[in-house]
C-alpha cells in the first residue's frame, strides 16, 4: 500500500559540556514543513556505520540536509578563515557521509543553508569563505541583531524557484556569511540576490533531482510562500501535487 514519501533528516549535534550532555537535536521547522508539504520526516541521527546508514536510507524516498554552521575548509584544502565557526566535528563528519551516500543513491535531495553549501561542495563546486571580504559590494547577508533579516530575491526563469515565486518583488530571510562561488558541474543557478550571490541551485542531471537553498524556508522568519519549496520538493519525489489546505493557499 502506497502512502506519504518517507525523507530523512539529519540533526543538529552538540557535544558534552558541564551544564549537560551531548545532544542530538532538530528545530521544529523542518519537520513541521516536510509534514506540511506532504512527507512524514525521518530524523538520523549521527550513525557511525555506513551499513546502519543505507539501512536508514533504504526506507527514504528522500533528504533534507539542515542549516547549522560552517563547513570546516580544512577537510579540503584550505586555511580556516577567522569569521568561520565551525559545525561540531562529529555532525560534520556524518553530514559528509550522509552526502555522499544520497548522492550515489541518486536520492531526491534538499539542502538548506550549510546544506546546500555542501550540495555544491561535494559535487565539484567552491565556496566563498566570507561574503563581506569576497564580495565586498555585496549587501549585507547577516544581521546579528535582527533574526528575521530579509533581502530581495532574484530568480531564474523556468526553474523551480520561480514555480514557486513567480513574478514580482520576492524577499526572504538572510543570515550567512559564506556562500557558493563556482556552481558544480550538472546544477545551475535558480535564485540570487539582486548583489549577485548565490541563494539556489537545482541539478539539471536527467537522473538527480536536487535542489538547494542558501535562505530558510522552514524558519520562523520565512513567508507562507516559501513553504511551496517544500511541497516542490515532495511533488518532485511523488509526481502529485502535495495536498495542503485550501487557507494556506490563501495565505500564501
Amino acid at each position: 500500500m502506497s502512502g506519504k514519501p518517507l525523507i530523512g533528516v539529519n540533526m543538529d549535534y552538540r557535544s558534552a559540556r558541564k551544564d549537560g550532555p551531548a545532544m542530538s537535536y532538530l528545530c521544529a521547522g523542518y519537520h513541521d514543513a516536510i509534514v506540511k508539504a506532504g512527507g512524514v520526516p525521518v530524523m538520523i541521527p549521527l550513525l557511525e556505520n555506513d551499513d546502519d546508514l543505507n539501512q536508514v536510507l533504504d526506507l527514504c524516498s528522500g533528504v533534507v540536509m539542515i542549516g547549522g554552521a560552517d563547513l570546516d575548509p580544512r577537510r579540503d584544502g584550505y586555511m580556516l578563515h577567522p569569521a568561520i565557526r565551525t559545525l561540531e566535528p562529529r555532525r560534520e563528519t556524518f553530514d559528509r557521509r550522509l552526502m555522499k551516500a544520497a548522492s550515489d543513491r541518486r536520492l531526491p535531495f534538499f539542502g538548506i543553508g550549510v546544506g546546500m553549501q555542501l550540495l555544491n561542495l561535494s559535487q565539484g563546486g567552491n565556496l566563498f569563505f566570507h561574503i563581506p571580504e569576497d564580495l565586498p559590494k555585496s549587501l549585507p547577508h547577516k544581521d546579528p541583531l535582527d533574526t528575521s533579516h530579509r533581502h530581495a530575491l532574484e530568480v531564474v526563469r523556468g526553474t523551480i524557484m520561480e514555480r514557486v515565486y513567480g513574478e514580482g518583488e520576492i524577499r526572504v530571510n538572510s543570515m550567512h556569511h559564506m556562500s557558493i562561488d563556482e556552481v558544480a558541474p550538472g546544477f545551475i543557478v535558480s535564485a540570487r540576490c539582486p548583489d549577485g550571490v548565490i541563494e539556489a541551485i537545482e541539478s539539471i542531471r536527467p537522473d538527480w533531482f536536487a535542489l538547494g537553498t542558501q535562505f530558510h524556508p522552514e524558519a520562523d522568519s520565512a513567508s507562507a510562500l516559501d513553504l511551496r519549496i517544500f511541497e516542490e520538493f515532495i511533488w518532485g519525489i511523488t509526481g502529485e501535487a502535495p495536498a495542503i489546505e485550501e487557507e494556506e493557499r490563501m495565505a500564501a
